[in-house]
């Protein structure tokens, strides 16, 4: 069965982890460490970062079994994320 993540807050949904795929409407500085962990090891994560008011990039993320492939898809603008997610 495919899991995907559809919370609405930044702590996600960890106790249905882990997600085949994540996408994150709002915009964290960094990646935080907690959605990363929720990701299963092939799953996909699609996430805008960068500091709020700025232009941001909008990330694909590859969760691999002792790696995690980043690629840039292209600039973009989202509200900044706050909550637990962002202090980690």
């Amino acid at each position: 069965m495919r899991r995907k993540s559809m919370a609405q807050s930044s702590a996600s949904w960890p106790e249905e982890a882990p997600f085949d795929a994540v996408i994150v409407a709002f915009a964290p500085e960094d990646i935080p460490q907690p959605l990363i962990d929720q990701l299963k090891v092939g799953g996909r994560m699609i996430i805008p970062v960068g500091a709020a008011h700025n232009i941001q990039e909008l990330y694909l993320l590859t969760k691999t079994e002792n790696d995690l492939h980043k690629s840039v898809m292209l600039p973009v603008r989202f509200v900044p994320m706050t909550g637990r997610a962002e202090e980690c």
